[in-house]
């Protein structure tokens, strides 16, 4: 059995080496920039606290308060300040690494013999030669320490760039958790891992080489020895300027300046990083503009907001919940009322053009094994109220906030789970359905996962959710400027019903083929 996931776990590496060593770079520009930037701001800090002494708590308080908060939360609160891509991420995982470059610094220099000082003041040397000549010095090998901690946590930090769009091994991570592929898990985690050790390994000489002879514990070390460390950084740098010029460090804090370039978004599930795909494809395909994908963005606010400041472009919306989550309103099931108030709503309050609607309704529903339906007799929602108290519901999130999720669902039909859900995002929920830890899902009418796991959909006799109708939204400017976009929409409009969309899904959730295959086949196969 193990022999069988390492084989299959190499063959996904052999068959996505190019997308695996280009997210490892970005990965890696993206920790060497926010690494740098903490030390140019953690080692002057430390300095200065040990300085001015009234200073140090506060700025050590600062630090410790930053490095307390989740760093999701930190994320979120960046994003409407800075936008999405690298640059918040950037910035998240700088504030998290200054604790320990400023606490280490204030600790070596704080650390220091006092004797030793009075020495060096005692034969003429300036407060300026003695810092630079005496206390960083000895302070080096506490101060690298301090770097160290921070450059190893700092990688497995910017995994989260991928839940903004920034890119990097955590996109691997994050898609493979929503579609149940595990070999893609690894594929992100295995090179973070050693990225982490090679940092660390690294920074370790770099400690070693700065550490006075007189502290190490195994005394000097030969000259020959010497040299060959020296070696290995000198190496390591090479190799680091090259990817960094490779990759172009301006790319990193992204920008958009060509108005001949299209930025389409999707939000982090496989749907939407399918349609993110497929659109962007198929404007490739039907016109001349250049597109730029900024798929997997986290979620709907996120994915709105970019697209308010101008960040993307354009992306798929769905009718419902632009109606019930994006504009406040009451849901209700009138298709025509939704699409015609969200069309109307978005061109007044944010100069965004809604689209045509495709042709699929990705609306929600519950879904459970096709056990635990025979065995409560189960065909609607409402049968749901015969079990009250003695069954167990996981949702996502989003849907256990949402006005039209599950607190108006429960109060529509009476419905009394035996304890509030969790909440899991993504194919978490799939997985705990299927070990028996809950019951009841919700998920969305094309998921994929539906027919990967084989699943019961329950009927919402009621008709209670609200229609979500996959809707283009593009930015009112954009659609000006390129006006041939609306015809790239009408070749996809008679296409995309709910069993293509189910189907396609399905390719990448079981199937394990990637969107870009998946997208490209469908176009081909439909005339573009």
């Amino acid at each position: 059995m193990i022999g069988q996931y390492l084989i299959d776990f190499f063959h996904y590496i052999l068959d996505n080496k190019e997308q695996i060593f280009s997210l490892l770079l970005e990965h890696i520009r993206m920790t060497f920039i926010a690494v740098g930037i903490a030390i140019l701001i953690g080692v002057p800090l430390g300095l200065l606290i040990s300085y001015v002494k009234k200073a140090n708590k506060a700025v050590l308080a600062v630090a410790s308060v930053i490095q307390a908060i989740p760093s999701m939360a930190l994320l979120g609160i960046a994003i409407p300040l800075l936008g999405i891509g690298v640059l918040p991420s950037i910035v998240v995982v700088v504030l998290y690494s200054l604790l320990p470059i400023i606490k280490n610094t204030f600790t070596g220099i704080q650390g220091i013999d006092p004797e030793l000082l009075e020495s060096a003041r005692g034969i003429g040397l300036t407060k300026a030669e003695v810092l630079f000549k005496v206390q960083i010095p000895l302070a080096l090998p506490v101060i690298m320490a301090g770097i160290r901690i921070s450059a190893v946590t700092a990688v497995g930090l910017m995994t989260m760039a991928a839940y903004i769009g920034g890119g990097g091994l955590g996109y691997l991570v994050f898609s493979g958790i929503s579609t149940v592929n595990n070999n893609q898990i690894l594929a992100g985690a295995i090179p973070a891992c050693i990225l982490a050790l090679i940092v660390d390994f690294l920074l370790g000489v770099v400690e070693k080489l700065v550490t006075p002879v007189s502290m190490q514990k195994s005394g000097a070390f030969g000259k020959k020895q010497r040299r060959h460390q020296i070696g290995i950084l000198i190496a390591a740098v090479v190799i680091i300027g090259a990817l960094l010029a490779s990759s172009g460090i301006r790319s990193a804090f992204g920008g958009k300046s060509d108005t001949d370039t299209i930025y389409v978004g999707g939000k982090d599930f496989t749907e939407q990083r399918l349609l993110c795909e497929l659109v962007s494809q198929a404007i490739e395909d039907e016109t001349d503009l250049n597109v730029v994908r900024e798929s997997n963005l986290g979620g709907t606010q996120v994915c709105f907001g970019a697209l308010e400041t101008g960040e993307i472009d354009l992306y798929i919306e769905y009718t419902g919940t632009a109606y019930a989550e994006t504009l406040k309103h009451t849901p209700i099931s009138d298709v025509e009322e939704v699409y015609d108030t969200v069309k109307e709503e978005f061109a007044e309050k944010y100069d965004i053009t809604v689209l045509d609607s495709l042709q699929f309704n990705n609306t929600y529903t519950l879904a459970v094994t096709p056990e635990f339906a025979k065995e409560n007799d189960l065909h609607t929602i409402s049968d749901l109220r015969k079990i009250n108290g003695d069954f167990v519901i996981e949702t996502t999130l989003e849907f256990m906030n949402r006005e039209d999720g599950l607190p108006g669902l429960a109060e529509a039909y009476d419905l009394e789970p035996a304890r509030d859900p969790k909440g899991l995002n993504g194919s978490l929920r799939y997985t705990a359905l299927e070990n028996g830890e809950c019951d009841v899902i919700d998920a969305f009418l094309t998921d994929g996962l539906l027919k990967k796991f084989n699943l019961t959909v329950l009927e919402d006799d009621k008709g209670y959710f609200p229609p979500y109708y996959a809707i283009p939204v593009v930015r009112s400017e954009v659609l000006e400027a390129h006006p041939e976009l609306e015809d790239v929409f009408e070749k996809l409009y008679p296409l995309l019903t709910n069993d293509t969309m189910q189907e396609l899904n399905y390719e990448v959730d079981e199937l394990q083929k990637t969107e870009e295959e998946v997208a490209s086949e469908f176009l081909e196969e439909n005339g573009f």
